[in-house]
C-alpha cells in the first residue's frame, strides 16, 4: 500500500467512498436496533394497557357496588351514589389509558439516536468533501 502523501485521487475517492458505503451499513444497523427497541416500548406499553383494563374491571365493578351500597346507606340516593361512583371508575381508567398512550406518543418513539448520529455523520461528510 502507498503511503498517505504518495495516494493517487483515484484510490483517495475509492477510499471516501468505501468509508461512506461503511458509515450508511453502521447508521441503517443502528437504526434497525434503535428501532427494534422502540418496538418492545410499543409492546410493553400495549400491555400495560390491556392488563390494567383486564384487572380493572371486575375489581371495579365489585368496588363500585361496595361504594354506591356505601353511599347510599349514607343516605344519598340510589342514582346520585351510582353516578358518584362510576366518575371515580371513569378518572381512575382514563388514567391509565393516559398513561399508556404517553408511552405511545412520537416524541417517545423517535429513534433520536439515530438521528442524532446521521447528523453527526452528515457534517463529517461535508469536512471531508472539503
Amino acid at each position: 500500500m502507498s503511503s498517505p502523501s504518495n495516494r493517487s485521487i483515484p484510490d483517495l475517492v475509492s477510499d471516501a467512498f468505501a468509508q461512506l458505503a461503511k458509515l450508511v451499513g453502521n447508521e441503517f444497523d443502528l437504526a434497525r436496533a434503535e428501532l427494534a427497541d422502540k418496538a418492545s416500548q410499543v409492546g410493553r406499553a400495549a400491555a400495560l394497557i390491556g392488563a390494567g383494563a383486564i384487572i380493572l374491571m371486575p375489581a371495579l365493578v365489585l368496588l363500585l357496588f361496595a361504594a354506591a351500597a356505601a353511599l347510599i346507606q349514607s343516605g344519598f340516593s340510589q342514582s346520585v351514589s351510582y353516578l358518584i361512583t362510576g366518575v371515580g371508575a371513569a378518572l381512575v381508567s382514563a388514567a391509565l389509558i393516559a398513561t399508556g398512550l404517553n408511552r405511545l406518543s412520537g416524541d417517545a418513539l423517535t429513534p433520536s439516536v439515530t438521528l442524532d448520529q446521521v447528523q453527526r455523520d452528515k457534517v463529517a461528510v461535508k469536512e471531508m468533501v472539503r
